[in-house]
């Protein structure tokens, strides 16, 4: 963590400090002007998540008049992606952004904030959930059981990511037979159960192996990125609507020792920076997301389908197995699980019972909908 101070006198203060291995709550409470942290996301350069991720650092540094700061670097600055939460925890960097699932091999129950159907669930009401229906404390118990060093603030709605990218049209379950196909986290077990052969691989490595038939098929993120990453250019079959991470979130992730020497203030200004940036990433999903599908499908006329209802269905069912599984020699995963569902029960029932289907209206003013 870096702390710029102009007054020399602080500055002489702080390299003595420095000089004797302190770097405690005081002298960061003495400090006048910006502390900076050097953050690096788990996001390529161009990713519109890189981008969330650094809007989440603009809205801090705004709300705390310029006296918080990040230096926010893109995947692979410092550390390989999937290491950034270890990399937070042993303070190569001060702060890390990435999605829960990514964790999943430090614990099985990290794939419960955002991958599966969560009980119906959408990213919103995971965010709810997180806020008042005790996800919040769950994750701190969850980051516990790593031993890391590690402060996790959640945060950012992440829109339903697509079924993905097919060389060939499905239309059944059977069609999905041994597919090779890339995606991650608890979603590759669910992929497994429906009799498919998922693989996890790095984003760079996706189209690749699409365009070379080392995949049959294959996920990334949204429209925005997979535009940008070349989807299109190797096969034109785009299936929306999936249950596989239905329900995502962030993870913001901050050194513990970093995070408790902050002041109050800023602490509670990245807090309100998240509640921001939620609302940020909501309205920028929806400009630039249906932009870039729209785009897809005109410039590259890709082939925009819905996921067929069967399918939708044998995703449910393989979530129930997965689940049950893990909750069978995970008693935390379960404990997550039986929070979710009460949670979603009565959430996603009110939902259901005051919010009008949006197809109707749509219909009714535009008529037939352009996804197949």
């Amino acid at each position: 963590m870096k702390i710029v101070d102009q007054s020399r006198r602080t500055a002489v203060k702080m390299g003595l400090a420095a000089g004797a291995g302190v770097m405690g709550a005081p002298m960061i409470a003495r400090a006048q002007s910006s502390i900076t942290l050097k953050m690096q996301s788990t996001w390529p350069q161009k990713s519109i998540f890189h981008e969330f991720c650094g809007d989440f650092a603009r809205h801090a540094e705004a709300l705390s008049g310029g006296k918080l700061k990040f230096q926010v670097l893109a995947s692979g600055a410092v550390i390989p992606a999937l290491q950034v939460m270890d990399g937070v925890s042993s303070r190569v960097i001060d702060a890390g952004h990435g999605v829960p699932g990514f964790w999943f091999g430090k614990n099985s129950a990290f794939g419960l904030y955002g991958a599966g159907p969560s009980f119906a669930m959408d990213s919103t009401q995971m965010l709810g959930w997180i806020e008042y229906g005790g996800g919040a404390a769950l994750y701190e118990e969850l980051l516990a059981s790593t031993r890391l060093d590690v402060v996790s603030i959640l945060h950012g709605p992440v829109p339903v990511e697509p079924l993905g990218w097919f060389r060939n049209p499905v239309n059944t379950v059977a069609d999905l037979k041994g597919l090779k196909f890339r995606t991650s986290g608890l979603a590759v077990e669910l992929f497994e159960e429906m009799g498919m052969a998922p693989t996890q691989m790095a984003p760079g490595d996706i189209v690749p192996s699409l365009d070379r038939g080392v995949l049959d098929a294959a996920e990334f993120a949204n429209a925005t990125d997979d535009r940008m990453m070349g989807f299109s250019d190797v096969t034109k079959n785009y299936y929306q609507q999936s249950y596989h991470m239905a329900n995502n979130v962030f993870d913001l992730m901050i050194n513990k020792k970093v995070y408790t020497a902050l002041p109050d203030e800023l602490k509670k200004i990245l807090k309100y920076a998240a509640m921001v940036t939620n609302s940020d990433i909501s309205w920028k999903s929806m400009d630039r997301m249906s932009t870039d599908l729209l785009e897809l499908m005109s410039a590259k006329k890709v082939q925009v389908r819905k996921t067929p209802a069967a399918i939708l269905e044998a995703q449910l069912q393989a979530w129930d197995k997965v689940i049950e599984r893990h909750s069978a020699k995970n008693p935390l995963f379960k404990k997550i699980v039986d929070s979710q569902r009460a949670w979603a029960n009565r959430v996603v029932w009110w939902q259901d019972t005051t919010v009008m289907p949006t197809a109707y209206a749509y219909r009714h003013y535009y008529g037939k909908r352009q996804a197949k």
